[in-house]
């Protein structure tokens, strides 16, 4: 079935290149701690997607009662990043040996669950990405049922999709492997800096928005 790869191709292009706190949280987490926890990183958003398609799909009436609740998840995933932010713009600390090289960090397995939670949340408390499911879930199952097995072609629209997204989330994770070998201390600190910058940038857009919409 060609239509329904086609589309979860485009879906999962679509959410892959768009900008939002998890790119570069992403990309902070695989420079600052090495390819592995970017990795358990990307686990843990890819984790939170899976979550929401199957919500959105079986659960319907649970989703629908989510989103009534938006602006309270959008408070608290506005609050996440800016913690996130804060603590990476002004606690992170570069770890360096006596050559002034990077060190990567040893991880315990309930660090990395931490890693792992933090990605997963960090997806699930922002509301575009509930917004972008839902959205879609909607547009794919009226879309399905012009098609001779309907369960069938959502799943191959979804898991394409979802597919998709890992590997360019995975592909994010080498890329910032490669950068991460040519930096020195003083370049990781200024990223970590800017990294902080704008994940409290968009935690606070997030936060405004969300006001405004009480005025």
């Amino acid at each position: 079935m060609i239509a329904p790869l086609m589309k979860g191709l485009i879906l999962g292009l679509i959410l892959s290149i768009s900008v939002g706190p998890v790119i570069f949280a992403i990309i902070k987490q695989s420079i600052n701690n090495g390819h592995k926890a970017g990795y358990v990183f990307v686990a843990g958003v890819s984790a939170s997607d899976i979550t929401l398609v199957m919500v959105c799909n079986f659960f319907t009436g649970l989703f629908n009662t989510a989103l009534s609740y938006k602006n309270t998840i959008a408070i608290a995933g506005s609050i996440f990043l800016i913690a996130v932010g804060v603590y990476t713009l002004f606690f992170k600390k570069v770890q360096v040996d006596e050559e002034n090289k990077l060190l990567t960090k040893t991880f315990r397995k309930r660090d990395y669950a931490g890693i792992f939670l933090s990605g997963y949340f960090m997806n699930m408390l922002n509301p575009g990405v509930f917004l972008f499911w839902f959205a879609w879930t909607t547009l794919i199952m009226a879309d399905s049922q012009t098609a001779t097995h309907p369960g069938e072609y959502r799943f191959i629209v979804f898991t394409t999709c979802l597919l998709f997204v890992l590997l360019a989330d995975i592909a994010k994770v080498v890329l910032a492997g490669k950068l991460r070998s040519r930096l020195n201390a003083k370049n990781l600190r200024f990223i970590n800096k800017l990294s902080g910058l704008i994940l409290i940038g968009f935690g606070v857009a997030l936060c405004w928005g969300v006001l405004a919409l009480f005025k």
